[in-house]
């Protein structure tokens, strides 16, 4: 199911983009245009120091709502209890793909807090490890209805999981740097 080639546009992006930045900045449209979704973002942390932030969003259009932060934030101590993919993540556990929040497994994801958080209906909850630490999650999602994620989409994302994060590390590792909140020093 991994060794489909990639759509030429996402690989296109892949080429010709070498700087982290403007590398996610460029594939989250393109991502979710290829997957048919309404929003795409990347949250990004520092597995050290437990400093996050989304970092790239893209949205099909301004009625999706925008849940982008602009500084890095400790992510609070509660997180991994009240959300089970989050937990799954830490653990590095594979990607996620939920076809209805609403008729989900409780065990998978808690309904209330995607609610209250981010309000999509389905969605992919890609881990981006790195040495077994979480960097990352590349998250595309739907809202206005469920949707059964394909071979082909689950393909895409497998792909980028390992392709995406030498770049996730970098960002992460220049961002918290130059970060006024942080003290930490890359590694």
């Amino acid at each position: 199911m991994t060794d489909i080639a990639l759509p030429g546009t996402i690989q296109g992006v892949l080429d010709k983009y070498s700087e982290p930045d403007a590398l996610l900045s460029a594939l989250l449209p393109i991502l979710g245009q290829v997957l048919k979704c309404d929003r795409c973002f990347l949250y990004l942390r520092h597995p050290e120091t437990k400093l996050g932030k989304i970092t790239h969003i893209w949205r099909r259009n301004p009625d999706i709502p925008d849940i982008g932060n602009l500084e890095w934030e400790l992510e609070p101590a509660s997180l991994p209890q009240e959300d089970p993919m989050f937990a799954a993540a830490l653990r590095t556990d594979p990607s996620i793909y939920v076809e209805d929040v609403e008729t989900a497994d409780p065990t998978v994801l808690n309904k209330d807090f995607e609610r209250r958080s981010f309000g999509h209906r389905a969605l992919i909850h890609a881990h981006l490890c790195h040495n077994g630490q979480l960097w990352g999650v590349l998250q595309p999602c739907v809202f206005a209805q469920g949707r059964v994620w394909s071979d082909s989409d689950r393909a895409i994302v497998t792909q980028l999981e390992n392709q995406l994060v030498p770049a996730v590390v970098e960002y992460v590792k220049k961002s918290i740097v130059n970060s006024p909140q942080s003290t930490v020093h890359s590694s």
